[in-house]
């Protein structure tokens, strides 16, 4: 079975969460897109872990875990996941994870420019992370950048790194008026936290081939959502990856593999990190409670997400893009203290009501949402494990969702460990 696990919307929907739960039944997790950009939450009974860059299914002690071709890895980011990790028990070592020899390096210079970019935009900022993910996947289609297997080769990747240093300056220092970088440190720093991931680096695709041919059951785990992918997301307000199922063989490694399906994940309400158009916001009062009640904070940054009702309309779109077979709907339980749930069913343009997701950015800026409320349930669900648990209000308001984005809902979680889950059918 080769399953994709990825976002419907804006990201931060919980995959973590939910490929956390569902590797047990899967012998590799393979991240394949993506940096440390945002962050996937696990609680389980080692603890919580916040991993940016670390496949969820890491905690596993059987599960293979990799970085595929597709990742943009900042080194010294991974070499802190690694320590937090062994902090609380969990040792990675080279069978427990391989990274690929194409996977391609974040380095400071990279989280430099994002930043200086950032400060130049000031109003006009796209709410950039600013931990280099555009400009390390700009190198990367420009054929300027380093990639992990160049680590194995460290007196040929010092005399390259110059020559990248020295063009990467035209830009840093002569467009920015920012000090040079310096290609001495940037060498140094290749060498402080590279070396310790040399013996993870492998030929990822040979290896996933020969688990593919061997039958073996392989979950990729995606990174933000449908949309803020880099082509069919809110553009430009969206990350500089792909973050569609259809990337997921692609950017593991194995571009011949074909996906037996697509696990979509989504929340029972809307959130959101960053700039850009966000139709079904929320404001006020209204906007504080649910932040509150659902902990809404970015887990990379920790900047406080913008919420909504759930948007109807964003969510059919996303489903539709992930190819999803089913849905897994998160955080069912930060609703339980609504008397009276907000859903934006649909869009207000020009006048006009809108029941598609738009294609153009002015569209979006001007949509205003069209507001309905359904029931709450006003109850404490998080102890509910079964259908029949649920109180009647919470299953109708699954099955009106499921009703109006065309897919089945297979998984409700109703709380952030890992046993606090329904399975629908």
């Amino acid at each position: 079975m080769l399953t994709s696990i990825v976002g419907t919307n804006w990201g931060d929907e919980g995959k973590g969460r939910m490929v956390d739960l569902l590797s047990e039944n899967y012998d590799i997790v393979v991240r394949y897109q993506g940096g440390n950009n945002a962050g996937h939450t696990v609680i389980n009974e080692k603890g919580k872990f916040v991993m940016n860059l670390m496949p969820s299914g890491i905690c596993r002690e059987d599960t293979v875990n990799i970085l595929g071709p597709g990742i943009v890895i900042d080194l010294e980011h991974l070499y802190g996941e690694v320590q937090k990790l062994a902090e609380k028990g969990v040792e990675v070592t080279p069978e427990h994870l391989k990274i690929s020899d194409r996977a391609t390096i974040c380095m400071p210079y990279h989280k430099l420019m994002d930043c200086l970019e950032e400060d130049r935009l000031l109003d006009k900022k796209f709410g950039s992370t600013r931990r280099g993910i555009s400009p390390v996947y700009a190198d990367k289609y420009m054929k300027k950048a380093l990639r992990m297997g160049d680590l194995l080769h460290l007196e040929a990747l010092k005399e390259r790194l110059g020559g990248l240093v020295e063009w990467k300056n035209l830009t840093v220092e002569h467009g920015y008026g920012h000090a040079p970088v310096l290609a001495d440190e940037m060498f140094q720093w290749l060498k402080e936290y590279g070396e310790f991931f040399i013996p993870f680096i492998c030929d990822t695709t040979e290896y996933l081939g020969d688990a593919i041919e061997e039958r073996k059951s392989i979950l990729f785990e995606a990174q933000l959502g449908a949309l803020r992918d880099i082509d069919f997301g809110i553009y430009p307000y969206t990350s500089a990856s792909t973050t569609l199922a259809s990337y997921a063989p692609i950017g593991a490694g194995v571009p011949f593999a074909k996906l037996d399906e697509s696990i979509g994940i989504m929340k029972a309400y809307s959130s959101c990190v960053g700039e850009g158009p966000f139709t079904c916001e929320l404001f006020g009062e209204e906007a504080e409670q649910l932040r509150a009640a659902g902990g809404e904070y970015g887990a990379a940054t920790g900047r406080p997400r913008r919420v909504g009702g759930f948007d109807v309309v964003a969510s059919r779109y996303g489903t539709k893009m992930q190819g999803c077979s089913y849905v897994a709907l998160t955080k069912l339980d930060v609703l339980s203290y609504m008397e009276k749930i907000p859903v934006c069913t649909a869009y207000e343009i020009d006048g006009n009501r809108v029941d598609t997701f738009p294609s153009g950015i002015e569209e979006l800026k001007c949509a205003k949402p069209v507001y309905e409320y359904l029931p709450g349930f006003q109850c404490d669900i998080s102890g509910c494990r079964t259908v029949d648990d649920l109180p009647k209000a919470a299953l109708e308001y699954i099955r009106y969702i499921e009703k109006e984005i065309e897919c089945p809902i297979k998984y409700v979680s109703v709380g952030a460990e890992r046993d606090a889950y329904i399975t629908m059918f």
